[in-house]
């Protein structure tokens, strides 16, 4: 949405810009005009920086999350192999009685 405010700020500009302006009330509003859409690119920018910047921390801790999980999965395995050796070891031991 801001695009398109933003375009058709360029659009109104543009036939301003393309005259030649005779008077320095007229290029004190182009001026102006410049300015605030420089703040505006500016801003954006800033944005767009600080998306990315929290995607980054967030798939950082995305990523540590999820190898938490990994390793819990991993030491539920491990559990369970466990768990399987001393039924192994148990049920040998019970038919060598």
């Amino acid at each position: 949405m801001n695009k398109k405010y933003l375009a058709a700020a360029a659009i109104c500009l543009m036939p301003l810009a393309a005259c030649g302006h005779k008077t320095d009330a007229a290029d004190n509003v182009v001026s102006a005009a410049d300015n605030t859409a420089d703040a505006m690119d500016a801003n954006a920018s800033a944005l767009r920086d600080e998306g990315r910047a929290m995607a980054g921390n967030m798939q950082g801790a995305m990523d540590n999350t999820a190898d938490a999980l990994n390793n819990k999965a991993d030491a539920i395995r491990a559990a369970g192999e466990n768990k399987a050796d001393r039924m192994d070891a148990d049920r040998m031991e019970k038919a060598t009685r």
